[in-house]
């Protein structure tokens, strides 16, 4: 059986203005991975006050993978990795707290016991495969974080490095990482092969819990897709860093592979990855689907992931977008918001 899996939990780097669009508004970013997991759970936010939307009216990843989700029924969980709002959706709890700024000197004290709770959880999942999906705004930037830390910064670092805003702001998620090695006394690479020392001092939550995760499932041979962009490149990482040689599967989307801040070839080279691309071939013609086109979002809540298991299953694209149609229909109906136009 395969299940998808995902890790849902907040930093507060997210709160830095210009980091992420994760939400249109600051407040609202707190509930964003709440609500994606209502979503992935119900098709609609039913806790979370928010529907989570870009400034510009891009809707959440989350659309897309639910869309996906009621058309191949896939099994689920989501994992509370550092949720800072409770969610509706049912949970699996590893001990994890929702993650400070990466500028403070100890950012995320939960990552450890995060890391060892969801190594266990991972160790005793019953399934033949699983597929490893965050939500996190803010996490590019502690993906970097981490990254920086393991000293991948040589050979990755701001290479695979995208941002759900149309125009990465690269610059002002270096200064943040370095202001934040700083503020916890490391250098560039004085991490290597202690991957949770990068996760504690300059990273987040959910990767802890997602390398948790996929730490223990691959001890126990279940098949691990680390269904995402940044984030997942930099789980990888970790794994590599923590002694993990084994195969390790990446499933993003088109998007990140499009992104000109990303070099995908370099992550697969640098870690030994394998890597499926999912081009979902949107059309301009719905808000939806327009707004990934003009460089919006990209990646999340496991999208890419979804987006394999429907060209596993042979799912028409055709059917894939109306899908997202009716998903964001029933969202912003329930919102009593106005759908934008493309």
């Amino acid at each position: 059986m395969t299940r998808f899996i995902l890790c849902a939990g907040s930093t507060r780097t997210a709160a830095i203005d210009g980091i992420s669009a994760a939400g249109a508004e600051t407040d609202v970013m707190a509930h964003t991975p709440s609500a994606d997991a209502e979503i992935l759970a119900y098709g609609h936010p039913v806790r979370a006050p928010v529907v989570p939307v870009s400034p510009t009216g891009c809707p959440t990843p989350a659309v897309i993978t639910r869309a996906i989700r009621e058309r191949l029924g896939f099994e689920y969980t989501v994992v509370d990795a550092g949720l800072e709002e409770q969610t509706g959706a049912p949970t699996v709890t590893v001990g994890a707290r929702a993650g400070d700024d990466i500028r403070e000197r100890d950012p995320v004290p939960s990552a450890p016991g995060a890391f060892a709770a969801a190594r266990q959880f991972g160790r005793r999942l019953p399934d033949d495969e699983v597929f490893l999906a965050e939500t996190i705004p803010g996490g590019t930037t502690t993906a970097l974080g981490v990254l920086t830390a393991l000293g991948e910064g040589d050979a990755l670092g701001d290479r695979t490095v995208s941002s759900s805003l149309p125009e990465n702001p690269l610059a002002l998620k270096q200064e943040v990482v370095a202001e934040a090695l700083e503020a916890s006394s490391l250098k560039p690479g004085d991490a290597t092969d202690e991957p949770l020392v990068a996760l504690r001092r300059a990273g987040d939550p959910v990767l802890a819990v997602v390398a948790g995760i996929a730490a223990g499932a691959l001890e126990t041979d279940t098949a691990v897709t680390l269904a995402g962009g940044t984030q997942l490149v930099a789980a990888a990482a970790c794994l590599r860093h923590g002694g993990y040689d084994g195969t390790l599967d990446l499933a993003t989307t088109s998007f990140i592979d499009a992104d000109p801040t990303v070099d995908l070839a370099a992550a697969a080279e640098a870690l030994d990855l394998s890597v499926t691309v999912s081009d979902p071939e949107f059309t301009d013609d719905h808000p939806a689907m327009g707004a990934y086109l003009a460089g919006e979002a990209k990646e999340g809540v496991g999208m890419g992931g979804a987006l394999a298991l429907a060209e596993r299953a042979k799912l028409p694209k055709a059917e894939i977008h109306d899908g997202i149609r009716d998903v964001y229909g029933r969202l912003l109906a329930e919102s009593d918001k106005e759908v934008p136009q493309p």
